[in-house]
């Protein structure tokens, strides 16, 4: 071998996990199944902690993304799918996707994302700190937070007297009911907005119209981040000031969002699965919660809405979108 070629085999290796040089030997690279709900600013997190990781799609691994909507049935067949190609590691970004993998192998680890669930409550791990088996993940797991969302939408809208819940019946029931336990001034009643599909939507809205909402707090799953624009728009033309916890509803016309950077919590699950492939035991790595939480407001939509947002909130804010 060459003294120049040389050199650059042992910067390719230095640059690479240990775990790409031994598979690419072997003949075949790594490969990573990630099942997500659509293309977004979270996928895009996801494959750009993977490059920070070391780990770049056709070069040392194969990314198998897969990205079925809403269609949940679809699940359990994209899990299997993923499983038969040999995948060294499945990322699953939701619940409904966890549950997919977790069914369709039991010894290939598994990194997930989910925000509705308790871990150690739904079974999925024995503990926060070992979760044991294959699986690990981050979990946001603060129902309450829902509670924390009502009070800066009252600071937003001091009149507020009757503020709707709009949550997803099919995976939500925890979430809604701390929000509905939270502490929140007497004064202030709220009305049960649940849906199951994207058509419900609408008509949901029109309830909280109908019923003279004066406010809605939007809860978080799946179908709600993948509805969050029709959530926004269709709030906004019922002149109702909402809020959630996707730092990016208020980007697609929502008037406000507090909650944890999802971005973030993308690019450190893609960390989660380069330690895996370099190794690491899923069981033996803690579940992991969000410690940092921002608060986004949208100026134009609160004009729309005619609504001044105080001062005193707009010092809180972490962006102002104008």
């Amino acid at each position: 071998m060459r003294r120049r070629e040389f050199i650059v085999t042992l910067g390719g290796a230095a640059a690479w996990p240990f775990v790409a040089c031994t598979q690419e030997t072997a003949g075949n690279l790594p490969r990573i199944g990630a099942i997500q709900s659509a293309r977004s600013e979270n996928s895009a997190a996801f494959e750009q902690g993977l490059r920070e990781a070391g780990y770049v799609d056709g070069q040392n691994i194969v990314l198998e993304s897969r990205f079925p909507g809403a269609a949940i049935d679809r699940l359990d067949e994209v899990a299997r799918e993923l499983v038969a190609l040999k995948c060294s590691v499945i990322f699953a970004s939701n619940p409904y996707s966890i549950r997919a993998a977790r069914k369709a192998t039991s010894t290939i680890p598994i990194v997930g994302v989910d925000l509705e669930s308790d871990p150690v409550s739904s079974g999925l791990a024995k503990s926060l700190a070992r979760p044991g088996g294959n699986f690990t993940g981050f979990f946001l797991d603060i129902p309450e937070l829902g509670g924390k969302q009502i009070e800066l939408l009252i600071e937003a809208v001091p009149k507020l007297s009757r503020l709707a819940v709009l949550w997803d019946a099919t995976i939500g029931a925890v979430q809604f009911h701390a929000t509905e336990m939270a502490p929140r001034p007497a004064s202030v009643t709220l009305q049960s907005l649940p849906i199951r599909g994207m058509e419900d939507i609408h008509g949901a809205v029109e309830e909280a119209v109908h019923e003279q909402a004066h406010g809605l707090v939007v809860l978080s799953s799946p179908l709600i981040f993948l509805q969050r624009s029709q959530i926004a728009n269709t709030a906004l033309n019922a002149r109702l000031p909402a809020i959630n916890l996707f730092n990016s509803f208020p980007k697609v016309g929502g008037l406000m969002a507090y909650g944890p950077d999802f971005p973030s919590i993308f690019t450190q699950a893609a960390g989660y699965v380069a330690r895996i492939l370099a190794g690491a035991n899923p069981g033996e790595l803690p579940i992991q919660r969000p410690t940092k939480f921002a608060l986004v407001i949208n100026l134009k939509t609160a004009r729309a809405l005619g609504l001044t947002v105080p001062d005193k909130l707009l010092a809180l804010a972490d962006e102002v979108i104008e």
